[in-house]
């Protein structure tokens, strides 16, 4: 299916790996040009030596501290001045540290939340003018399942994660016709976070090898398996497109039906 997003200008958050990558991978395939941010350096170089060969589009790699209200402009500001505007933006961000709620300092609290909420408060403040300039712009907000179910050990992100999708209803309203907002919620994705955690617990002890690690992450999954970081670009891609024209507001799971509501 063609998306209609050749040309079009795109800025994708957090993404020189993971699910942020997968987006930008995404639209970069659709012919759109696409900017990228991260921390590390090797890591987005790598990734925009990936992306050039995606697609027709241009890339733009630029390294970021989106908790760096600053910085967050400047990348904006960048990928306009690069593409001469702004169409999609999508956003994500890492995953703040596991922990419980009395090992938790009143500091991680501070981090989460300009981190996960703060992160996308400042790049949709800087991208809205030039989206509302264009005839087709989207946000979409990548998130977590865990905003509708938590999941044990993930305190912050559970609690922190649920201010986003409030952000992404208001502008949703707030926004439109000129400008449609939603939201997606991943499961259980092989990422390189989870493979990390994978190896971790098999490292432990707790599962026999890598494959019985995925084994067990996918024994809640209605479809048996976890997902793959391309299944949620290309969300993310039809959610940017005209092809998703009438879907506004919405928070859209990716996660092979594990939540029950």
């Amino acid at each position: 299916m063609d998306l209609e997003l050749e040309g079009n200008a795109a800025l994708v958050t957090a993404s020189s790996s993971g699910l942020g990558l997968a987006s930008a991978t995404a639209l970069a395939r659709e012919g759109a040009d696409v900017a990228i941010c991260g921390r590390d350096e090797d890591r987005l170089e790598n990734a925009r030596d990936r992306l050039a060969d995606e697609g027709p589009g241009d890339v733009l790699a630029r390294q970021t501290d989106l908790t760096d209200p600053d910085a967050v402009a400047a990348l904006v500001a960048a990928t306009v001045e690069a593409f001469g505007g702004l169409d999609h933006l999508v956003t994500s961000a890492g995953g703040p540290p596991s922990t419980t709620f009395l090992e938790t300092t009143e500091r991680q609290w501070y981090e989460a939340y300009d981190l996960l909420v703060m992160s996308v408060v400042w790049t949709i403040e800087n991208a809205h003018p030039h989206l509302l300039e264009s005839d087709a712009g989207t946000i979409v907000c990548i998130t977590s399942r865990s905003v509708r179910e938590v999941v044990d050990g993930l305190l912050l992100s559970n609690a922190v994660r649920r201010a986003v999708i409030g952000l992404v209803k208001t502008i949703a309203r707030e926004f439109a016709p000129e400008i449609r907002a939603n939201a997606v919620l991943p499961g259980t994705i092989e990422t390189p976070r989870i493979e990390e955690l994978i190896e971790a617990r098999t490292d432990r002890g707790e599962y026999a090898d890598y494959e019985a690690g995925l084994a067990a992450l996918s024994r809640d999954i209605p479809m048996d398996r976890i997902g793959e970081p391309r299944e949620l670009g290309e969300m993310a891609a039809v959610l940017s497109s005209p092809r998703s024209s009438f879907v506004n507001g919405a928070s859209i799971p990716v996660d092979g039906g594990l939540l029950r509501g």
